[in-house]
């Protein structure tokens, strides 16, 4: 099992930046590729960022690219999403999510642990 915990949601003008963090613990963190996923009001779940075991391969949507980076640090069992540019249609709860493969993926039924969300609103 790993447990995954999201934090540093919340609201931010158009324009602004977050950085989310998602804390796990139990099984060996390196083991798993990590994503990011969300979703918004009235939608389904999407798919945001993908990033591989060791850190040296990332993976965007593309309305994400070029504002949102992915990464990780396993020393700290940690990933993260730092966003940048951020804009009103970015205003989702954002999920963490790990898989228990060394690649990426996008599917979101490709992932095996969920964490609970994170509120991210961006106000115009």
């Amino acid at each position: 099992q790993v447990q995954l915990v999201e934090s540093g949601g919340g609201l931010v003008r158009a324009g602004g930046s977050l950085r989310l963090s998602c804390g796990a613990s139990g099984r060996t963190f390196s083991n798993y590729a990590m994503g990011w996923f969300r979703q918004a009001p009235g939608k389904e779940r999407e798919f945001v960022a993908t990033i591989n075991w060791s850190g040296s391969r990332e993976y965007y949507t593309d309305s994400v690219k070029g504002r949102f980076t992915i990464s990780r640090d396993n020393a700290k069992n940690t990933v993260y999403l730092q966003m940048n540019s951020l804009k009103p249609e970015d205003t989702a709860v954002y999920y963490c999510a790990a898989r228990r493969a060394a690649e990426r993926a996008t599917p979101a039924e490709l992932y095996d642990y969920w964490g609970q969300g994170t509120q991210v609103t961006v106000s115009s």
